[in-house]
């Protein structure tokens, strides 16, 4: 059994289903993509047929298909059904933010916790080598202040500006990596604050329980040539920056998919997997952080 692909099945055919999910979960060796099922039954048939997978027609069809399921939807649509397949007893592969707000994150992970399923957290960068590189220097480090940014001009226009990115912006949909990657490299936040508009452009600042600040700005209605990431770390040493322009994204898919079906199969982790893992509970952490950003605590 251990040896046995992870039978997946894929909520959503959008952009980002179509581009990463779908792909990703096909090529294996570690999981197989048995069926799809989206709002647009045409959408899931063309998503299916295009990776060997089946049309689901219902959800509850799809959960019968598969032992778990990946979400490639909308936050509101994630959080209403995950809890369902997770009390089906289905492993979740899941996306930021984990819902449209803290009550129904909070909902999330309650019914994680509850069926006792394997969840993760599709947070992109957390599954390349050199950001794990860069994680583990940072936490040698005594970092006094850290500056950071995530911008791109997807909102502009474009497939990926979708209706429930420009109705909530840059602080939902980029704000859970920034915090995370700067939580974890500076130290856990305890409070942080927002101002600008999210639709055009977010300033975070975070102060950590260390006694660091650190700084974050986001913003998805900005032209550039290419997303930018970059976290710099300063303090008594030489500063440590973190760029995505020497990364390429391509490596991260078969590390989440090897440690997603490892978690599935009660496997040992990768040693360098995140100790505690990218789980419900971590999204919930994530969910609260940009609760009190917009809250301004």
């Amino acid at each position: 059994m251990s040896n046995t692909p992870v039978a997946v099945g894929l909520i959503g055919a959008g952009p980002w289903a179509r581009t990463m999910h779908a792909r990703m979960l096909a090529a294996g060796p570690e999981t197989t993509l048995t069926s799809v099922w989206a709002r647009r039954p045409e959408a899931a048939a063309e998503v299916a047929a295009a990776h060997g997978a089946v049309p689901a027609a219902s959800f509850d069809e799809l959960l019968d298909t598969c032992e778990a399921v990946a979400f490639a939807v909308p936050p509101a649509v994630q959080a209403h059904l995950a809890p369902l397949a997770a009390r089906a007893g289905k492993a979740l592969l899941l996306e930021k933010p984990l819902g449209p707000d803290l009550a129904a994150a909070r909902a999330v992970a309650e019914a994680v916790a509850e069926a006792g399923v394997v969840s993760r957290m599709v947070l992109t960068k957390r599954y390349h080598p050199r950001t794990r590189e860069f994680l583990a220097q940072a936490r040698e480090l005594n970092v006094t202040g850290a500056r950071s940014c995530y911008l791109h001009g997807a909102f502009l226009g474009g497939e990926q500006a979708t209706a429930w990115r420009l109705e909530h912006g840059a602080l939902l949909d980029l704000g859970p990596h920034l915090l995370d990657l700067l939580d974890s490299a500076v130290g856990p936040i305890a409070s942080v604050h927002a101002t600008g508009d999210p639709r055009r452009w977010t300033e975070l600042t975070c102060e950590h329980v260390n006694g660091a600040v650190s700084q974050a700005s986001l913003s998805g209605s900005v032209r550039l040539p290419r997303a930018r990431t970059r976290i710099e770390l300063f303090g008594d040493f030489d500063e440590l920056v973190y760029d995505t322009a020497e990364i390429d994204h391509e490596e991260c898919w078969p590390v989440l998919r090897r440690e997603f079906a490892a978690a599935v199969r009660n496997q040992e982790p990768d040693p360098g997997a995140p100790n505690p893992p990218l789980d419900a509970a971590h999204g919930l952490r994530l969910q609260e952080l940009l609760s009190r950003a917009q809250r301004g605590k």
